[in-house]
């Protein structure tokens, strides 16, 4: 019989950086942290003695300390993330606990800290993971103001892109020089800090550099090649992310793109469709998957001698969206059954070299029927003026 994991729940580091610890304490700072959860319901929360009075009032904590409270015998260390590890260890020792649970970020510099206490470290890799999955319905209020915004960008980036000018050379330009990808991206940079989000690298990939489905996109856009436009910003404030793709074409859409961009859209409906609580991710992937095929195209890499004119999905369908951009569970071979309250990007996509790239994303939210899509962006390729 398998040992019981201890009762004595720890999780530390730097909760403006590590999402478990920031879901847990639900409090931002930027210096080391770490909340010990005891049975019954006593939780003590360690971290800068000038973060103590905000803790206070705003910290999911029952208790809350600093490292000079638990000095070892030897004193603290001058360095903060050390003094912090060494005062968790002596705040146990003085419980006279001899094992502690924690999840997957802990960083080694605790475990080494709490071995020299004679403390044994077990790691439970599931520990947070089910409880951040499980939006609350502040998570999804402020998941839903994110991808407000992501739409609000990305109708704007499609409105520039559409109404730019193409030259004779089939380069766009905008106000007078040339749309890059480069330039459309800094572009929407600004327009995102201005209302306080932080972005990061946004991908503006225009024709066969969009085959690449994580490129971000380099030179200039020209007219009549599928533009991947793909955001997924921050929200300073609540630490939410919103995530959204669109494919755009200036001018005439060429038949393949068009060919392409209508088995997303209805591969994109499929996986919707069948999102609910107790449903695999991997059946939300085979429902994509499954459009995909029919409409004539590949899964899966493609062989190494593949012509330019293959075309494949080459990715899952979606993941899991709060803290993080990527977050559980994955829409993807062997995904994990979905629960009440998940955030999913569904975002089915088809890359070619000879074409290009098409994507289209919306983010969901899991009920136990169904799901609330967040979404109410147009689909097309074009109509973005």
């Amino acid at each position: 019989m398998a040992d019981a994991m201890p009762a004595v729940i720890l999780r530390a580091g730097v909760p403006a950086q590590n999402a478990l610890l920031f879901h847990r304490i639900r409090f931002r700072v930027g210096d080391p942290a770490a909340i010990i959860d005891f049975p019954g319901g006593e939780s003590v929360l360690i971290l800068r003695a000038i973060e103590m009075d905000r803790a206070r009032t705003v910290a999911r904590a029952t208790a809350v300390h600093c490292p000079e409270d638990f000095p070892p015998s030897g004193g603290l260390s001058g360095d903060r993330e050390i003094a912090t590890a060494q005062a968790v260890a002596e705040c146990l020792r003085r419980r006279g606990v001899q094992g502690v649970r924690t999840d997957r970020a802990l960083a080694a510099l605790y475990t080494h800290e709490l071995a020299r206490a004679g403390i044994a470290v077990t790691c439970d890799p599931w520990l947070g993971v089910l409880e951040r999955r499980a939006k609350d319905d502040q998570e999804i209020a402020w998941l839903r103001e994110a991808q407000a915004m992501t739409e609000e960008v990305i109708r704007w980036a499609c409105g520039i892109v559409v109404r730019s000018v193409a030259a004779g050379s089939g380069e766009l330009r905008h106000d007078g020089a040339v749309l890059t990808s480069e330039r459309l991206r800094r572009m929407i940079d600004v327009y995102l800090l201005e209302r306080g989000y932080d972005n990061p690298e946004s991908i503006v990939a225009g024709g066969p550099v969009g085959a690449d489905c994580h490129h971000r996109g380099t030179g200039p856009l020209r007219t009549g090649e599928p533009i991947i436009i793909d955001i997924y910003p921050r929200h300073r404030a609540t630490g939410y992310n919103g995530d959204c793709t669109r494919t755009v074409v200036h001018g005439a859409v060429p038949e393949a793109v068009a060919r392409m961009h209508a088995a997303v859209v209805e591969a994109k409906a499929a996986a919707i469709r069948v999102t609910r609580a107790g449903v695999t991710g991997e059946a939300v992937h085979a429902a994509a998957a499954d459009v995909i095929r029919a409409r004539g195209f590949a899964m899966g890499m493609p062989p190494v001698d593949a012509p330019a004119t293959w075309c494949g999905m080459v990715h899952g369908t979606g993941h899991g969206i709060g803290l993080d951009v990527h977050e559980p569970p994955l829409l993807d071979r062997a995904g994990p059954p979905l629960v009440v309250g998940d955030a999913l990007t569904i975002e089915p996509g088809l890359y070619c070299r000879a074409v290009g790239g098409v994507r289209v994303e919306d983010m969901v939210i899991v009920t136990g029927d169904g799901c609330m899509n967040l979404n109410s962006l147009p689909e097309g390729l074009t109509g973005w003026a």
